[in-house]
């Protein structure tokens, strides 16, 4: 249960699972760095422009180049403070998260032009649904690799 709180804390904000674990610098590190790839990207500024609906005025605001970081930094933080809390005890605990980063990355490089059911998702949404298929890809590989 103490990983998954740590797991938890780390999806509010990169660094906070980090804290609860006592790795002060590790999780001040994390912290640095969201914010920094936050600011950059105008990631605030996107995910209220795609709140409001307004997908265009956010692949606008979007600064591909910064916001490209972000993925791979937030589900590296969720998967180090779950591990350092004691979870991830199953052999390769990690693929789900490297899975996830991967999707979501990609989710967000199509961002700007792929369309779902004819609707364009944006920057926000678009990454957020890769989420499902990139945890059930990884949670299926972590299965597969293990009985290998």
């Amino acid at each position: 249960m103490r990983a998954i709180e740590r797991l938890l804390w780390s999806i509010a904000l990169p660094g906070f699972g980090q804290f609860l674990n006592g790795k002060f610098v590790k999780g001040l590190t994390f912290v640095f760095l969201e914010f920094l790839v936050n600011v950059q990207a105008n990631f605030n500024e996107i995910i209220i422009l795609s709140f409001h609906g307004n997908i265009q005025a956010a692949i606008r605001q979007t600064n591909y180049q910064w916001l490209m970081f972000y993925p791979c930094l937030y589900f590296f933080a969720m998967w180090d403070a779950y591990r350092d809390a004691g979870g991830g005890k199953k052999a390769y605990s990690y693929v789900p998260f490297v899975m996830m980063a991967y999707f979501v990355t990609v989710g967000l490089i199509y961002s700007s032009s792929l369309q779902i059911f004819g609707i364009l998702f944006g920057p926000v949404w678009l990454p957020m649904i890769f989420v499902i298929p990139g945890l059930i890809v990884g949670l299926s590989i972590q299965k597969v690799v293990s009985q290998i």
